[in-house]
């Protein structure tokens, strides 16, 4: 969950995928990544996956040795798969099937399951079951099925509900669900699938006991989820988004077109490491297309992003909020090197950001910290202590204490990306111009060891977060140490921030 200014809540053969040629960014692990080339320009579109619109049929007829499952039976994929061993296939017929009446009834797959859609199978939850797919068989594939009308509970899911391990979920249809069309396991890959139009989460990476490994997420079409507009409903509850991760421990994500979700479009909240978002199209998200919050090391590369964040942007800056809202925010999350990843700090390079309400804002809470009352996050602690009861007085005053107990925006390289703002085009005139690196006074609890402006003063001049040879088109600001401080490009480049060396800026008339 975001935690602001004022201290208090805010709320296989992948055929779908297409992905731009990447030059010059690709790095193995371990190995130096190579030296980017200037961003590309906003005529380079990327194309999108494209997958709701046009999903990838499954096979016609049933794969030899496989068991077909009938759509007139109701409960009949469910009874096959308990009287069937391991590792079977299942090939569903054309046609709407259907479970038991009964809420929990779902299907428990076994190890090395498949399940394979005909072109029009549809497993249609009729608004009575809550789970299709559940239990916690290991290495389960999905494949060519729609997946629909199931009504999950908030923060649960209908696909892999117990966050099973190894799944594959690919060309498939997760889509008017209650609660998160798909949970997540340890290398779970979901591939060139349509999640849309879901109650609260496209997905919700989450495991309720320990961390989600080698999470692939490629080539898929996120739309249109949170129809529940949970952030009204439970204000600040920082619940919803086109996916969610938590404690996810290594993540691909590229290739994805995410737009339209009412909120966030992706939303890594609470230690998660060594995240890849690339080569994705984040697009007309009401809220921020991307935020990485209390989590570390992460490369950000080769994303077209565009027109997000009005409709949230908007709104604070009518309610007279003066912290830069932005449309890709990074809040307490940093680099660390002692944290096992392919990279050592986070890297946001040769993206396009266009239109966008705001750009990049680099926050930290200084009453939010391991163990503090104000740690929504609740129970966690960081990476580096795991216990929050070492984070007190009196030694959390001390080193390594009180480095360790605090989550960090530091190591933030951001670089070689175009920042496209056309205010006529977002419709605004004010507070929608920003690029920022701040924190707020030190209040809160009274034991704080953080109080008054030690942690602004350390995430603008101390903690390695630099801006550098960028391209800005338009009218942009600059904000600095704390919401108060904001500066034009001049001020912004020279000391004491000495920010946005070898970029250059261009306002657009009229702007």
């Amino acid at each position: 969950m975001v935690i602001k200014w004022r201290n208090w809540a805010l709320p296989v053969a992948v055929s779908a995928l297409v992905l731009p040629a990447v030059t010059g960014c690709v790095s193995t692990p371990g190995a130096p990544a190579a030296k980017p080339t200037a961003a590309p320009s906003t005529s380079e579109a990327r194309p999108v996956a494209r997958v709701c619109a046009k999903p990838t049929a499954g096979p016609a007829k049933a794969p030899e040795g496989a068991v077909t499952v009938d759509p007139a039976v109701v409960g009949d994929l469910a009874a096959k798969t308990k009287s069937n061993p391991p590792n079977t296939t299942f090939w569903l017929r054309p046609g709407k099937h259907r479970l038991d009446p009964d809420r929990y009834a779902q299907v428990i797959p076994k190890k090395g399951n498949r399940y394979l859609g005909a072109p029009g199978a549809v497993l249609d939850g009729r608004k009575k079951n809550q789970y299709a797919f559940g239990g916690t068989a290991r290495d389960v594939t999905i494949r060519h099925l729609t997946v629909q009308r199931f009504v999950a509970p908030p923060d649960e899911g209908v696909v892999n509900h117990d966050s099973a391990d190894g799944w594959l979920i690919e060309h498939a249809t997760i889509q008017d669900n209650s609660g998160a069309g798909l949970m997540a396991g340890a290398r779970q890959r979901v591939r060139a699938s349509c999640l849309r139009d879901n109650g609260q989460y496209g997905m919700n990476a989450y495991k309720a006991k320990g961390r989600i490994s080698g999470l692939v997420v490629e080539g898929n079409e996120i739309a249109g989820n949170n129809t529940g507009d949970w952030e009204r409903r439970r204000e600040g509850c920082g619940c919803t988004g086109g996916i969610k991760f938590w404690a996810v421990d290594g993540a691909d994500v590229r290739g994805n077109w995410v737009h339209d979700n009412r909120g966030t479009g992706l939303w890594a909240d609470t230690d998660n490491n060594d995240f890849r978002i690339e080569d994705n199209v984040l697009d007309a998200n009401d809220g921020a297309a991307l935020i990485y919050e209390t989590s570390y090391n992460a490369v950000i590369r080769n994303n077209t992003i565009r027109r997000n964040n009005w409709v949230e942007g908007r709104r604070e800056a009518d309610r007279g909020d003066t912290f830069p809202f932005a449309t890709v925010y990074l809040s307490e999350s940093g680099g660390e090197p002692r944290i096992k990843a392919r990279t050592n700090k986070i890297e946001i390079y040769r993206n396009v950001l266009e239109n966008n309400w705001s750009g990049i804002t680099l926050w930290e809470n200084a009453d939010r910290f391991c163990n503090s009352p104000a740690n929504t996050s609740s129970g966690a602690c960081t990476l580096l202590v795991r216990d929050p009861d070492r984070c007190a007085k009196p030694a959390i005053a001390k080193q390594p204490l009180y480095a360790d107990c605090r989550w960090k925006t530091q190591r933030v390289d951001i670089h070689d990306n175009r920042f496209v703002l056309d205010k006529s085009v977002v419709k605004c005139t004010v507070k929608c111009d920003r690029m920022a690196v701040l924190a707020n006074y030190g209040t809160y609890p009274d034991w704080s060891p953080y109080q008054g402006e030690g942690v602004a003063e350390a995430i603008t001049h101390k903690q390695h977060n630099r801006w550098h040879h960028n391209v800005y088109l338009g009218p942009w600001q600059f904000v600095a140490h704390d919401p108060s401080r904001v500066l034009d490009f001049g001020q912004w480049q020279i000391a004491p921030y000495q920010q946005d060396a070898g970029s250059t800026l261009r306002a657009r008339d009229g702007g």
